[in-house]
């Protein structure tokens, strides 16, 4: 860390960009026969980042490369975690990408995560990443050949113990994780300060509403859905609920909204002030009853509250054609115990979006 670096506020890397780089370093190996000490990685939120290479070989026909992580200010059980990437040509499946899951990597036992079953515990973002650097790097090498990539992680099993990929049904390893590449130090007392900044700002600007996200992508969403609202409007608060609500009721702030998806509102909707996965485990009881509410067959009811997630509720609520009336009833469920902690402080909406972006629904004043 520089001289002029905050402690708190460093940002890291995730498994994900680590995988990239990685697997990008090892096809630069396989493509000149030396795996480089560096190597460009582009991230999932577009900016180009140089990684170290901690470890690299080549032997014929595939190259190994080894990035470590740096998770910043906020290091999880993955901070200083070995990513692994070996890289193998393809004879008979030109242009082709595979992604494979190897030592240490978890793999996926139950539905509920957007991620095959059966399959590495690689989430689409990192997927997508992965692939795509693998092709920036190969070049015209993929005119004449196909490759298959296997992210390891040295260890890995072990570290999965410490998180709660056990109780989602993944075994055998850790995720392999992250929407930009960022590691934000969310846990940390800075960030938690720069939430309470935010909604103080926009209280000092004379602003009547503030809009709390739980991330990024939560982020994107509601900007677009409230393009009239001034910037300062919009807060991310990561996990921090409790402290950015005490804000609002502090600063006399009157209308709120909370952009969110189906995990992190089912955690608010349960009573949660902090929603970080590491906390506390989602109350799938309440996701069954939730869907009872709306009409879900009993034994999807019993199914959902044998899983671990609240997503894979989402996914059989939209099989059934009932995705629109589960998020509603979740929304109902959050003003309710919101509005009972703070009550008569502010008036609360919700807009809720998918895993893409994509808008659910809105509930709260109006849409009540």
């Amino acid at each position: 860390m520089g001289a002029t670096d905050r402690r708190g506020t460093r940002t890291g890397f995730t498994t994900g960009a680590c995988s990239a780089a990685a697997a990008r370093a090892a096809v630069v190996g396989l493509l000149t026969g030396s795996v480089p000490t560096e190597v460009e990685c582009l991230l999932p939120n577009g900016q180009q980042v140089r990684f170290a290479v901690a470890e690299g070989a080549c032997a014929a026909g595939r190259a190994r490369a080894v990035v470590v992580k740096d998770a910043g200010d906020d290091p999880d059980v993955t901070h200083l975690a070995r990513l692994t990437a070996e890289v193998q040509l393809l004879a008979d499946a030109v242009g082709v990408v595979q992604l494979a899951g190897g030592a240490g990597v978890g793999t996926v036992t139950q539905p509920g995560l957007g991620i095959a079953v059966g399959g590495p515990a690689i989430n689409p973002v990192p997927r997508r990443n992965i692939e795509e650097n693998v092709r920036l790097a190969a070049g015209p090498l993929l005119a004449e050949w196909g490759v298959v990539v296997t992210i390891s992680v040295p260890g890995g099993e072990a570290l999965a113990r410490r998180t709660l990929n056990p109780r989602l049904g993944i075994v055998g390893g850790i995720s392999i994780l992250g929407t930009s590449g960022i590691v934000h130090p969310y846990s940390t007392a800075a960030f938690r300060a720069s939430v309470v900044q935010g909604i103080e700002v926009a209280a000092r600007q004379g602003q009547t509403s503030v809009v709390l996200t739980t991330g990024g992508r939560t982020e994107k969403f509601v900007m677009r859905e409230l393009p009239q609202l001034a910037p300062a409007c919009f807060v991310q608060m990561g996990d921090f609920l409790s402290y950015a609500l005490e804000t609002v009721v502090r600063t006399g702030i009157r209308q709120v909204v909370i952009g969110g998806m189906v995990g992190k509102l089912t955690k608010m909707a349960q009573g949660e002030g902090i929603t970080h996965a590491h906390r506390s485990a989602v109350d799938t009881a309440l996701v069954a009853d939730i869907a009872a509410t709306v009409g879900a067959p009993a034994a999807v009811c019993a199914a959902i509250r044998a899983n671990a997630t609240a997503r894979y509720a989402s996914e059989c609520m939209a099989e059934l054609g009932l995705e629109i009336p589960f998020y509603r009833e979740l929304g109902r469920r959050v003003i309710h115990t919101l509005t009972n902690r703070y009550p008569g402080r502010f008036r609360l909406r919700l807009l809720i979006c998918d895993f893409e972006g994509q808008r659910l629904a809105a509930v709260g004043d109006e849409d009540e």
